[in-house]
């Protein structure tokens, strides 16, 4: 069952790379369609329920536009029985809508999934930014995340 998780992380690394691409679909193929099902994201709000997370990714993905990277960054990952997780960075650079410039994004990431009529779905998603360094502080992603005025919306606990 291991080799079978692995074998998906290989698909999450495409959806990631969808997503930032402005593709919803391919990740509400692998999200829980049942809760719990959490999401913490970057802007520090926290969304629970299955059917608000999903409609949460995909308001999100209509920031991005096409010509983004990704790449996710594996620090650790496992599965035993029908729970999965994985840890690490997501690198990007992100072209998001109404910006002429692609953003360059290191976020942390940490996700769980658990398998659903067979299939890996992910039940949870916490993605912040690190801490930048005295070198990133001017970095135009951290700044929008930091200002409020970046593209995704802000919104308080």
């Amino acid at each position: 069952m291991a080799s079978d998780f692995k074998e998906f992380l290989e698909t999450r690394k495409q959806v990631a790379l969808g997503y930032v691409n402005g593709e919803y679909e391919p990740l509400s193929k692998i999200i829980a369609e049942t809760s719990p099902a959490t999401f913490f994201s970057p802007q520090g709000d926290v969304v629970e329920g299955a059917r608000k997370v999903a409609a949460r990714y995909e308001k999100d993905s209509h920031s991005f536009d096409d010509g983004s990277t990704s790449e996710l960054e594996i620090l650790d990952s496992g599965s035993n029985g029908d729970l999965g997780y994985w840890v690490g960075y997501q690198n990007a650079k992100v072209h998001m809508k109404g910006k002429s410039e692609p953003i360059p994004m290191k976020v942390r990431i940490t996700e769980l999934f658990r398998r659903e009529h067979g299939d890996w779905k992910m039940i949870h998603r916490h993605a912040d930014m690190p801490k930048p360094k005295k070198d990133q502080a001017a970095n135009p992603f951290f700044l929008n995340i930091a200002s409020g005025l970046g593209s995704l919306p802000r919104k308080a606990l």
